[in-house]
């Protein structure tokens, strides 16, 4: 995926608007931040983004060279995690791994899945279950699993809420790999989190 395009986005819940009118576009090796108060839609536009949503108006497409395709036929290229991400708390953390690449058709190895385990900073408990990480490290499973199959467009909802400083420096270093082949979106409203941003999007909510 070369770039992503917004035109005409609008969001709306009933007689509510949360989003009106958004254009833009993203391409490969840059970072947009969306940022706004609770209810203004950033989260909403990240599931328009990953084809989980569609807007009430406008157009979303994923642009591969000269062709573009909605964003539901590009999930393969697609990597998101959110907070509310369900992971199995009766599986490890390396059997969650191997479940989701399974489902995904992802041809990964065994010694893939520790090294990923590794990168997001947890070493040595690939084969201990879900159910007994901290919320922190359940956070990090995260990352694993939006990373699991490489996704030129990642997606980042809330990316540092629960993880300490150490997990700060591991968004730093997800962003900064992500710049070298693909795209990042993040949604958050951490100050810390908008020096990514090449784009900066601010939302302010419409009734």
């Amino acid at each position: 995926m070369d770039a992503i395009e917004l035109t005409d986005i609008s969001i709306d819940y009933g007689a509510r608007r949360v989003l009106s009118h958004l254009t833009l576009r993203l391409e490969r090796g840059m970072v947009m931040v969306i940022t706004g108060q609770n209810g203004s839609g950033k989260s909403s536009l990240l599931r328009v983004l990953a084809g989980l949503q569609r807007p009430s108006t406008g157009h979303v497409g994923c642009v591969t060279g000269s062709q573009a395709v909605l964003p539901a036929d590009a999930r393969q290229d697609i990597g998101w995690m959110a907070p509310d991400l369900m992971l199995y708390r009766e599986l490890t953390g390396r059997e969650n791994l191997r479940f989701f690449a399974d489902v995904r058709g992802v041809d990964i190895s065994d010694a893939a899945i520790i090294a990923l385990l590794d990168r997001v900073g947890l070493q040595g408990r690939a084969d201990d279950l879900l159910a007994t990480y901290s919320s922190g490290m359940t956070h990090r499973l995260r990352y694993a699993y939006a990373l699991l199959h490489r996704p030129s467009l990642l997606l980042l909802d809330e990316p540092s809420v629960m993880l300490d400083e150490r997990g700060h420096a591991l968004l730093e270093e997800v962003v900064a790999t992500q710049r070298l082949h693909g795209m990042t979106v993040i949604a958050t409203n951490d100050p810390r989190e908008q020096r990514f941003a090449d784009t900066l999007v601010r939302l302010e909510g419409v009734v």
